[in-house]
């Protein structure tokens, strides 16, 4: 069997042949600029590597988005309503589908990677848990009772409402749709604006940060009582600062305030809520996990 994936992200394509983690023959990072150069590009690893590996099984594509997830709709396998410049209403499971002629899976970017660390990573054993992912953008995925959440649409996590002093925090929010939603206040494009640099260079003792612990544990407190995940598991650019993750788990305990009497959220918190163990490999995995699922 060989299969094909693509992490279909607003910043790069990354583009894999293989069946898993052991079994990456090749890859190709594409950064995303117009549709057409981008989708191009892939195309044309696909077909070189085709070449050498033989004939792809299937492909799976894990996108940003908001994408249209239902197969019986004439938009299915698109890109539909994103803010990203020219991306709109872009056919992306269509071109790889005639392109390649194989079967093609397709996803949220991170449903693709909530897949990837339930087969291979952080969340493998369990049946319902929540992977966050905190970068340019914010989203979220799920699985619940071992499938993946869609539903009327697809989880939209980034875009949930979280309270905001104004007095404390005057920024109006980054988001294009909704101003200070989740996205719009923590994603790194939000600490950007708010902060006039990158979180990456804002220093740990930054008061940046206690702001982020307060506003992504606002959203884990919702999604706790909601969808009550086995684990969340939490990746992405703006996570890979070491002191995030800590003041997130302490600002989780201290909202929810013991109200929910779980052992992994009183004294195994650590172990709760978890950074990603496939780490920037997570999407492309999963796109594999997607791909394998539509083989016939």
């Amino acid at each position: 069997m060989m299969l094909g994936g693509i992490e279909a992200g607003g910043t790069k394509f990354v583009c894999v042949v293989g069946t898993g983690p052991d079994d990456i023959r090749a890859e190709l990072r594409v950064p995303t600029t117009s549709p057409r150069e981008t989708l191009a590009a892939a195309l044309q690893f696909f077909h070189a590597q085709q070449a050498v590996h033989g004939p792809l099984d299937a492909l799976g594509i894990g996108s940003f988005g908001p994408v249209d997830l239902h197969p019986a709709s004439e938009r299915f396998g698109y890109i539909t309503s994103t803010p990203k410049p020219g991306w709109a209403n872009t056919d992306l499971a269509g071109v790889f589908r005639r392109g390649l002629g194989v079967p093609v899976a397709f996803d949220t970017d991170v449903n693709a990677a909530a897949l990837g660390e339930w087969r291979y990573g952080a969340a493998r054993g369990l049946d319902t848990f929540l992977y966050l992912t905190v970068g340019t953008g914010i989203g979220g995925g799920a699985l619940v009772d071992g499938r993946v959440l869609h539903g009327l649409v697809h989880p939209e996590m980034g875009h949930v409402r979280v309270a905001r002093d104004h007095r404390v925090d005057p920024f109006a929010g980054a988001c294009p749709f909704h101003g200070d939603c989740l996205e719009g206040l923590a994603s790194g494009t939000a600490m950007a604006a708010r902060w006039g640099r990158p979180a990456h260079e804002l220093p740990t003792a930054h008061p940046a940060w206690t702001l982020e612990a307060h506003y992504l544990a606002q959203a884990l407190q919702g999604f706790v009582c909601t969808l009550s995940p086995q684990r969340i598991v939490m990746g992405g650019g703006v996570m890979d600062q070491p002191q995030l993750l800590p003041r997130v788990r302490h600002e989780l305990q201290t909202l929810l305030h013991g109200y929910i009497q779980a052992p992994e959220l009183l004294r195994e918190i650590d172990a709760y809520v978890v950074p990603p163990t496939l780490g920037r490999r997570a999407g492309a995995l999963g796109a594999l996990v997607l791909a394998e699922r539509v083989v016939v």
